[in-house]
């Protein structure tokens, strides 16, 4: 009996470390593409200067200067004969090397009525950029800046995606530079409701602000779609 249960307990170690390779084997591994391709990938943020608009009283609610709720109105609606003050407004995003002359692409809602935008690479190095080609509609945008021998990607053809293949993202959620995420094609040839402009490319990948404009990556290291 004693012996039995001894071949029995082997058996099922057996089982179970032959079912963790096999698992093990069929799961993609993103090391070395993450490895291969993070220094391609920069993040983007952006500064717009703006005036903080005029809150004004309706016409009948004008309250005479030297009255007790004076100062209180002055609080909430501030002073009705003062300028609108200026102040700054910043977004983050993402964005990929397109060639190693300075080419970026980003989203163009993440630079969109940006007066300044500064790219950051992954030595921490930063530059700042300028616009040259922007399309609300596909949201892309395109960007350069002033270098040499940057890392590129390597540009792949989204029309070969199949539902279920393996993706992966690399961006800046919540500005952290260069975390990756990974999933699957959910379905492709995705519109939104109110626009049927572009096909999208619909994955399970995790996805959070900071990461628009960002790589979506095939198991090739090839860049298939934008985030």
């Amino acid at each position: 009996m004693k012996q039995y249960k001894v071949l029995l307990g082997a058996m099922l170690a057996w089982l179970l470390l032959s079912m963790n390779v096999y698992a093990r084997g069929n799961l993609p591994e993103f090391t070395e593409l993450v490895a291969e391709n993070g220094a391609a990938v920069v993040n983007i943020s952006t500064t717009n200067n703006k005036k903080r608009p005029q809150q004004k009283l309706p016409p009948n609610m004008q309250i005479p200067e030297g009255t007790p709720f004076d100062d209180l109105f002055k609080h909430f609606f501030g002073d009705q004969g003062a300028r609108p003050q200026p102040y700054e407004s910043h977004s983050l995003g993402s964005g990929f090397v397109l060639s190693s002359d300075g080419y970026i692409l980003t989203n163009h809602h993440v630079i969109k009525d940006a007066d300044e935008i500064i790219v950051r690479f992954s030595d921490r190095n930063e530059l700042e950029a300028k616009v040259l080609g922007s399309d609300e509609r596909s949201d892309v945008a395109l960007l350069k800046v002033e270098a040499t021998n940057l890392k590129a990607v390597k540009l792949g053809n989204s029309a070969k995606l199949q539902v279920g293949e393996w993706v992966l993202a690399i961006g800046s959620p919540f500005g952290f530079d260069h975390s990756a995420t990974a999933g699957i094609v959910s379905a492709l040839g995705r519109s939104l409701p109110s626009d049927s402009y572009v096909p999208f490319i619909q994955t399970d990948v995790a996805i959070n602000p900071g990461n628009s404009g960002g790589p979506l990556f095939n198991l090739d290291g090839e860049v298939i779609g934008i985030n």
